[in-house]
């Protein structure tokens, strides 16, 4: 069995760069968010703006820790031969821990905050309400190419400041509440609690698979064995697994080739490998096993005296050769003939004229009496992946009788 490796020069790393200023752009809008509602929170006395600008220095926490993971993902080393890709992962779950931290931040300030509000004039609501469709925004483009470039921090980062646009309307309901002299914070804030835990688990399920080794979704999977499929030379698709690392996959396939020939083999494993990396996005190494076609009919030769089935002790002197196909699952004669040998008389290339003749009857195997080795023969069929194979039967049923198992009455071919 070959194992053929295939690791990319890289993935196109152009994605890098854009990933992270989209992660520059989060930390900047979050910094102006933290400074506005903090500075609002003071002039107006509202708890729920307070915890909300809380709520946004939490996010400037994750965006700084997404461009460290992003900084460092990027590195190899000797003692980490994969990459540190997995680092975007470890970062998207410290992400939903601290989306956790923050609905229980909003929820202790729902049942037991205090504050004294102040008064302050209607300019306050429409800054505040300016604030909610920001973070819905900035979530949005942050996810989208999250996707497109599958960078799981990026993704996290970006879903939690769509939940950001929960807690910025509870503060703006909270406020006009306030404005009128209605309480409607508390119980809006629980709600949007409960909104915010859910939100965290589905980031903390999908970082967790990656980072134990869970197998890529069903569609690339299917994507990739198409690609393997289409290649003429493959026969069989024996499994095809992959993983992700970060937003990288790892790819590794088993399969079987219809040619006997390796150099033609690797060249098929590197057209697949090129075409998977290719075709599917952010391939980062692929491992091509590839073994010779596991066939479920031999086709057999063997050199013989006459027609009645003496085996002949010497293959360049038979006068005939029998041709027959054994079923390896039911271990039993489908086909059998018996052809003359044209070469008896030829002065020269005797052999190897006899060995290219069985060849164009695609044997598999010849069964001889005596070795062949050092003999022009055995060369040309090593060459073509011929097994030669020493018996000591004397006649045809003795012979396959030994290879199937069966008597030469339950094969059909005469004893002698």
């Amino acid at each position: 069995m070959e194992n053929r490796v295939q690791e990319a020069t890289g993935p196109d790393r152009a994605p890098e760069s854009i990933i992270m200023r989209v992660a520059l752009l989060s930390l900047a809008v979050n910094i102006g968010l933290v400074i506005a509602k903090l500075t609002l929170s003071v002039y107006s006395g509202s708890l729920a703006l307070r915890a909300d600008g809380i709520h946004s220095f939490v996010d400037v926490v994750a965006a700084l820790a997404l461009i460290a993971g992003l900084l460092l993902s990027t590195r190899k080393r000797r003692d980490f031969p994969y990459g540190l890709y997995k680092i975007e992962n470890v970062v998207a779950v410290v992400i939903s821990l601290l989306i956790f931290f923050t609905a229980f931040e909003i929820a202790m300030e729902a049942v037991a905050g205090d504050v004294t509000a102040q008064p302050y004039g209607g300019w306050v609501l429409l800054i505040v309400a300016g604030f909610i469709p920001v973070p819905f925004i900035l979530g949005t483009y942050q996810v989208n190419v999250g996707r497109k470039y599958n960078s799981p921090g990026l993704i996290a980062d970006g879903r939690q400041h769509q939940m950001d646009v929960l807690s910025s309307s509870v503060v703006f309901f909270a406020l006009l509440g306030q404005f009128f002299g209605i309480p409607l914070d508390r119980i809006a804030a629980l709600i949007i609690a409960i909104f915010i835990v859910r939100a965290g688990w589905d980031i903390l399920k999908d970082s967790m698979k990656p980072l134990l080794d869970a197998s890529v979704d069903y569609d690339t999977l299917s994507e990739i064995r198409n690609i393997i499929s289409s290649d003429p030379t493959v026969s069989r698709i024996r499994s095809v697994t992959g993983r992700n690392s970060g937003r990288y996959i790892f790819v590794e396939a088993v399969i079987e080739m219809a040619t006997p020939d390796l150099k033609e083999a690797h060249q098929a494993s590197d057209r697949i490998e090129e075409a998977i990396q290719r075709q599917v996005q952010n391939v980062e190494r692929v491992v091509i096993h590839y073994e010779p076609e596991e066939k479920r009919c031999l086709r057999y030769a063997v050199p013989l005296e006459d027609r009645e089935g003496r085996i002949s002790d010497h293959l360049g002197e038979a006068p005939y050769f029998s041709i027959f196909d054994i079923d390896t699952g039911k271990d039993h004669v489908r086909r059998q003939d018996i052809i003359v040998n044209p070469f008896t008389d030829a002065e020269e290339r005797k052999g190897v004229q006899i060995a290219e003749m069985l060849i164009e009857q695609k044997i598999d195997v010849v069964l001889m009496r005596h070795s062949l080795s050092g003999k022009g023969i055995s060369y040309a069929f090593e060459a073509s992946g011929v097994e030669m194979r020493l018996t000591d039967a004397a006649t045809l049923a003795e012979a396959i009788e030994d290879v199937t198992g069966h008597s030469g009455e339950e094969t059909g071919v005469p004893a002698r």
